[in-house]
């Protein structure tokens, strides 16, 4: 294994550090690390890899959005508390960097809700509202797995 390849393969464990607990940009981090790769072996492979990969991560950071939102609209959270949730959780990004946009967002499910159903009614949509941050989390670190898996058969391939 050469040194590029340790440098790589540290990247793309502190991007799935990232993607778990999301202190750090992780997704960012692995397509950086896959980039790195690509351009220091320079192949087709390597780019063809690169390419592979990055579509699992572009795709898993689209589908990590889409996915969650359309299972809180199917659990009767209206389109309204949505956005609200979301602007909340834009404020929190600012407030709490990284990890605030998530708790925005839940905080902001929350007052949404206990505002249009009052105090009681306001848990159940809070509780899909964790449910999908959990599952958006679950999407993105399935995509930067797979993407890593991509990088290991491609080094594989080369070597």
């Amino acid at each position: 294994m050469s040194s590029t390849e340790v440098v790589v393969a540290l990247l793309l464990v502190v991007g799935i550090l990232g993607v778990i607990v999301p202190v750090l940009p992780g997704t960012v981090l692995i397509v950086a690390g896959l980039l790195l790769w690509a351009v220091e072996v320079n192949t087709s492979i390597g780019w063809l890899v690169f390419a592979i990969a990055t579509t699992f991560v572009v795709f898993g950071s689209i589908i990590k959005y889409v996915v969650p939102g359309r299972r809180l609209a199917a659990a009767g959270v209206p389109r309204s508390t949505l956005v609200a949730g979301g602007l909340v959780g834009v404020v929190g990004f600012f407030v709490i960097p990284v990890i605030g946009i998530f708790i925005g967002f839940i905080l902001g499910i929350y007052a949404a809700e206990r505002r249009r159903l009052g105090a009681r009614a306001a848990g159940p949509s809070t509780t899909h509202a964790l449910k999908a941050v959990g599952f958006s989390v679950l999407i993105e670190l399935g995509a930067a797995l797979l993407a890593i898996a991509t990088w290991v058969v491609g080094v594989v391939m080369i070597t």
